[in-house]
């Protein structure tokens, strides 16, 4: 059983709570607005976690100071000069204006060239750059599944990679299917390679349990320090939640 979606108020703090099968409740303060997010075993009550948030206000309050005073990457508009990122790289964009068909190529390990046709507009030109971003995705992902189907010890029957709001990845447990962010093509390859292993963790443990977090921190004991940089300005993504 796992119910999503319900808040709660706590001195004027909203708070989702989650409700899972787990032992202990587990709150979570997450980039970049500092939303906070409590897991719940299913016994718990909502007046038993309004407690548990009371107790912890105080560091709650830190955590979404550090949120709010980090710098965050403003909307891109694609135009030269811009920085983007690719695994984990701080990139100058330099967009030229060319007949032929639109690509992007990497040079001398500090710029992106975004080739594009006169006339292209920000959207055309972000497309052409995240087109960019899955293909090179597409290409490291089948030795890492590789590598740590050996670890776990499972097979995955099917990966794919799309846009999420929310979460860095996804499985489906009954098809045994994972999704990979596309947004992972900004953060440096161990990142990518932690929520592959995160996934296929869960065709071992469906939930984000004792028993998950056990066999996490036996198969990648670095895990936390991945997840952490995941979340770090200037490119937070809105969670990796638990």
């Amino acid at each position: 059983m796992n119910t999503e979606g319900v808040e709660i108020r706590v001195g004027g703090l909203a708070v989702q709570v989650v409700r899972k099968d787990i032992k202990n409740l587990h709150l979570g303060v997450y980039p970049p607005n500092g939303r906070v997010r409590v897991a719940a075993p299913l016994r718990v009550n909502d007046e038993a976690v309004r407690m548990a948030v009371v107790t912890r206000l105080a560091w709650i309050k830190r955590q979404r100071a550090k949120f709010a005073g980090q710098n965050r990457q403003s909307a891109r508009e694609f135009i030269s000069g811009e920085s983007h990122y690719f695994l984990g790289r701080r990139y100058r964009l330099n967009v030229v204006v060319q007949y032929g068909p639109a690509h992007v190529a990497i040079r001398n390990n500090r710029t992106i060239d975004l080739f594009v046709r006169e006339g292209s507009d920000t959207a055309q030109r972000e497309r052409v750059l995240l087109a960019w971003y899955r293909q090179q995705l597409k290409e490291l992902i089948p030795p890492l599944i590789q590598k740590w189907e050996a670890i776990v010890g499972v097979k995955v029957a099917e990966w794919g990679v799309k846009r999420m709001k929310t979460k860095w990845g996804a499985c489906n447990i009954k098809v045994r299917r994972i999704w990979l962010n596309l947004e992972l093509a900004k953060k440096p390859v161990q990142c990518l390679e932690s929520i592959i292993a995160h996934e296929m963790v869960h065709l071992l443990e469906r939930h984000h349990n004792d028993r998950f977090t056990a066999l996490m921190d036996g198969f990648m004991p670095q895990w936390r320090h991945h997840r952490a940089e995941m979340n770090r300005a200037p490119l937070g993504h809105e969670t990796w939640s638990y």
